[in-house]
């Protein structure tokens, strides 16, 4: 009997705890990766040109990568051909952080 209660209550506090985290890792995006990808992920600024940053509003290009890989990428960094391409944010966000950030790319797609 007291385990319905207990249900109830979880899914309170996750229902209450996504609204925050996804605005934690948007306010994360346009600290840190805005400059870059662009607020709306669609890559058009200068440095995404000389970069070959990739469009993260497109459906198709997501599908290209998994969540870890992502997590990995924001975590370790992204380095190319012996060029960097983005650097690693492990200093900077925690896991949980950076899982978020990686939730928040994918509500980007179209």
């Amino acid at each position: 009997m007291k385990t319905i209660p207990l249900i109830a209550t979880a899914a309170l506090l996750l229902a209450t705890a996504a609204p925050r985290l996804s605005a934690a890792a948007a306010e994360s995006w346009a600290a840190s990766c805005k400059s870059c990808h662009g607020l709306d992920g669609a890559g058009h600024t200068k440095i995404a040109s000389r970069l070959g940053v990739k469009d993260l509003t497109d459906a198709a290009y997501q599908k290209t990568f998994t969540d870890d890989a992502a997590f990995n990428d924001l975590k370790n960094g992204l380095v190319k051909d012996g060029k960097t391409k983005m650097k690693p944010f492990a200093e900077k966000f925690s896991d949980d952080e950076l899982k978020a950030l990686v939730t928040y790319v994918r509500t980007l797609a179209k």
